[in-house]
């Protein structure tokens, strides 16, 4: 059912249909079951890590610091999207109302744009570790680690307020169809009542303003941490060095290789199914991998888990 409200000449919508994945029944079947089961390995992998890095002492540095709130981050983040796309699998109505599109809208940008930031902040401590190191403690000291993490949030959610108002005073006529399982700007977009060239701009100046500083910090970061690395005379001690960022940039290239493919990328090479698949990357998959990325190959926190474990299993 399309429910609209008559403002002046035109017909506004005031509710969408996520098409999700698909429209066939057995299909839907198999896609609620993978989404429930990385879900569940999403909070599982992510609030996991979370208490692990609580509960050990040797992981209460900066860099895990880091890493406990970029969990924190996804928990979230992954639960913008994947609740919605399980009621999507199951439900004969899968009707959103403008304010529930409104508000997935805007924490999507928000919590998008809050991991941009971490993700940046995250690549300076490591600068300051491996570039630093005698300086490390007294500079990434507890106080100035909170600011940056604050910060990421506050921005993120700034920018997530002026990308969601933007979009949405735009109002939306015609069909209340979205090819999408969420609510994303390039379908809304289609969907305007107004003209949109004022919005791109808008947009394109949000983007600019954010997530290029964003990406300029984190090359630079690293520009620096491979020079370092470079003068390192030892093989072991370069190999350390990287080991010691090499998760952060995988992390940062999933997410930002996505992000940038999804949304640099023209128009007219835009598809329904090419950008669901695309945006999934960023929306499931990144979310899903980041605590297995920080862990399965960290010396620290699997010497944290099994000393955490070993007080569950051992002998009262």
């Amino acid at each position: 059912m399309v429910m609209m409200e008559t403002e002046g000449n035109r017909t506004h919508l005031t509710n969408f249909i996520l098409m999700g994945f698909t429209t066939d029944p057995l299909l839907r079947i198999l896609f609620f079951v993978l989404f429930l089961v990385s879900y569940t390995l999403t909070l599982t992998g992510n609030l996991g890590l979370i208490t692990l890095i609580y509960l050990d002492s040797r992981l209460h540095t900066p860099m895990y610091f880091f890493v406990g709130s970029l969990s924190f981050l996804d928990v979230w983040y992954s639960s913008v999207y994947t609740p919605r796309i399980l009621y999507d699998c199951v439900s004969e109505n899968n009707i959103i109302s403008n304010t529930s599109c409104a508000a997935q809208f805007f924490f999507s940008a928000s919590f998008g744009h809050s991991e941009c930031f971490l993700l940046a902040t995250m690549a300076y401590d490591r600068y300051v570790a491996i570039c630093k190191p005698l300086r490390y403690s007294s500079a990434m000291t507890k106080k100035l680690c909170t600011q940056l993490i604050v910060g990421s949030y506050a921005a993120g959610f700034a920018v997530g307020i002026v990308h969601a108002g933007n979009t949405f005073q735009l109002g939306f006529c015609g069909s209340n169809i979205i090819n999408h399982y969420f609510c994303d700007v390039q379908p809304l977009v289609k969907m305007a009542c107004k003209d949109t060239r004022i919005y791109e701009l808008i947009l394109a100046t949000v983007i600019v303003c954010t997530v290029l500083p964003s990406t300029a910090l984190i090359l630079g970061c690293y520009a620096g941490i491979v020079t370092a690395i470079i003068r390192i005379r030892s093989a072991a001690g370069r190999r350390k060095a990287f080991s010691t960022c090499s998760a952060h940039l995988l992390s940062v290239s999933l997410y930002y290789g996505s992000i940038l493919f999804m949304y640099s990328r023209p128009s007219s090479q835009h598809t329904p199914n090419g950008d669901k698949a695309n945006a999934l990357f960023y929306t499931v998959l990144n979310p899903l991998v980041n605590p297995f990325i920080y862990s399965l190959r960290n010396k620290d926190v699997k010497a944290a888990f099994k000393k955490v474990l070993g007080r569950f299993i051992a002998p009262k």
